[in-house]
């Protein structure tokens, strides 16, 4: 079973889904509507919207926006393979109100050579603003992509004083 609540945010509302194990995903509100989503893309699962069951995930979240938490303290339940994981892991070091390049994750990860791969991993990140992705820039300085989209990348830099 998935338990789901949807979060007002200062850029725009987030799904969070949760599974027994730990938060699974977060979802943006391009992915809206979001129960179509999660019907979609967890077909064999029953899904139930439950504030409750999210309460510490909601208040870590709204923390986190106002400006009172740095890192996210939550069980996380993703299913990625070696490398994504192995990537993600890199990406969750990289201290608030800093960012890093993708080939700067690529070397820590022990593969120099997969800069291409390390956004990849952050494209297909499940959890964004816990495994802070939006920290992970090109090697020129140019904030690269972002699934939530370049104006809220910008957004939660410029909120961690990283821009």
């Amino acid at each position: 079973m998935l338990n789901y609540s949807i979060i007002s945010s200062p850029i725009g509302k987030l799904c969070v889904v949760k599974s027994n194990k730990g938060v699974r995903r977060i979802l943006f509100a391009n992915n809206y509507p979001f129960e179509t989503y999660l019907q979609n893309n967890f077909p064999h699962e029953k899904i139930v919207k439950n504030n409750f069951e999210l309460k510490k995930v909601s208040n870590q979240i709204h923390e986190y926006f106002d400006l009172s938490r740095k890192e996210f303290s939550l069980d996380i339940d993703i299913q990625l393979s070696s490398f994504y994981r192995t990537a993600l892991t890199k990406v969750v070091e990289i201290p608030y109100g800093e960012t890093s390049s993708y080939k700067s994750i690529a070397i820590k990860t022990g593969n120099p050579n997969a800069s291409r791969a390390v956004g990849n991993a952050n494209a297909n990140n499940p959890l964004p603003i816990i495994i802070p992705c939006h920290r992970v820039i090109a090697n020129d300085g140019s904030i690269g992509g972002y699934g939530g989209g370049l104006q809220t990348k910008r957004f939660l830099l410029e909120l961690e004083g990283a821009l």
